[in-house]
This record gives structure tokens, sequence and C-alpha cells, in this order.
């Protein structure tokens, strides 16, 4: 289950992922469960949960407890909020049923070396290792051999850790590819596996790990009419 929801350019509050790169902060695991409330509650009633409802729903006993976790939430990036309204929660990029998660799309910005979220696409929750993951749209065809097309949207996953061998998604420049990775002192080497020669970067280079590379999608080919 997945469906789009265009957005408008922003820059939401980002944390330091493995490599220095940007990515949402991670959540507690109570933030967790007070955020899928309130996606599922907004998808069946299309309003939002009282502050006193998320609190009885969650077991929490103080308003102010839930209220200092709406602000964590609002802080790190996932919702916004109404001052003064005990409904005025806005869900950042939030158009499916229960069940899914809204995930980020990072596109490269003209005159920018940072990725920045240009729309949302709702993926069901089962499918993400977690909530911090994100949607990378990868333009170039190099890594066929580890299953990733051109036009795909990688879904990386930047809180683990990536491993030797490993496919991950990178940014080199302004550009995002998917290549494996091998760490040689302080240097990695990228490669495509279609035997071309590889790419050893350092840390002079302007490049940086995004994350492991965690699934694929690929929008549907719509042939053209005769």
């Amino acid at each position: 289950m997945w469906r789009w929801s265009a957005s408008l350019r922003r820059s939401v509050n980002l944390t330091a992922g493995q490599d220095d790169e940007v990515t949402r902060a991670p959540l507690t695991s109570i933030e967790q469960e007070v955020y899928n409330f309130l996606l599922d509650h907004l998808a069946e009633h299309t309003f939002q949960p009282s502050v006193r409802d998320i609190g009885r729903q969650c077991k929490i006993a103080s308003t102010k407890s839930v209220t200092d976790l709406l602000g964590s939430l609002e802080a790190k990036g996932y919702i916004e909020r109404a001052p003064g309204r005990s409904r005025g929660v806005k869900l950042l990029g939030h158009t499916g049923p229960a069940g899914v998660t809204p995930v980020p799309v990072l596109s490269p910005v003209a005159g920018q070396t940072a990725l920045v979220t240009t729309a949302h696409l709702a993926l069901d929750r089962s499918l993400l290792p977690s909530v911090e993951c994100f949607l990378v749209a990868i333009p170039g065809d190099e890594a066929r051999p580890l299953g990733v097309h051109a036009g795909d949207y990688a879904l990386v996953h930047p809180v683990a850790r990536s491993r030797d061998g490993e496919a991950v998604v990178v940014r080199l420049g302004a550009m995002a590819a998917v290549r494996s990775l091998l760490r040689r002192g302080q240097a990695v080497v990228l490669t495509t596996g279609d035997g071309t020669a590889p790419t050893e970067v350092g840390p002079q280079d302007d490049f940086a790990v995004l994350g492991v590379l965690a699934g694929v999608i690929r929008p549907p080919v719509i042939p053209e009419s005769a």
C-alpha cells in the first residue's frame, strides 16, 4: 500500500546520521506510540485526538507529559501544531488510511549539496524497518546489479550501521546513488557491481553515506498508447 502526497519544499529539523549526513531525528518508544496513534486516529476519524484522548490511549497520566511529547514530535519534524488548540496537530505528509506512515522523499535542489524533502509517500507501516526511513530518487542505471534501476526510489534506513559489502545509499555531490560499500582506513570504496572501476572517496570529498538500502520502490510504467 502506498500513496503519494506532494508537499511544499521544507527543511525539517534534522539530526546527523551515521556519516554526518542529515536525517529525521529518531523517536523514543513512547514518541513512536503517540505518533502512530495520531496517524491512525486521523485516518479513522478524519480529525485529530485531543490531548486527553492521547493520554488515555497511550496510558500517559499527565496532560503536560502529552503536551511535551507533542512538542518533541514537532521539534523532530514529524508534526506541526497550532498554538492554543487542543486538536491543532498537523501530520506532515499524511494522506493514507490507518496503518500507514508518511515517508519523506528527498531530492536534490539546484545550488545545494544537501537533499531536501519535496514530497511524502504513504507506505504500509509493516514495510518500514524504522520511522526514520526516507526515500531518495535514483537517477542513474549503474546499480542494476544491486537491484536498483533508474527512476526507482531507494528506501534508506539511516539508523542501521552499514557493513562492508552491503548496499548503501550515498550522496556524491548533489547526486544520490546506490553503491556497495567497503571501508579502507579513512577512505570508502564504492562499487556498482557492473564491472566499472570502483570509486574511492575520503574525508576531503563531498560525499555522505545516507544509510543502508532497506528496499526499492519502482513506479509502474504505463505503456504509451498506439
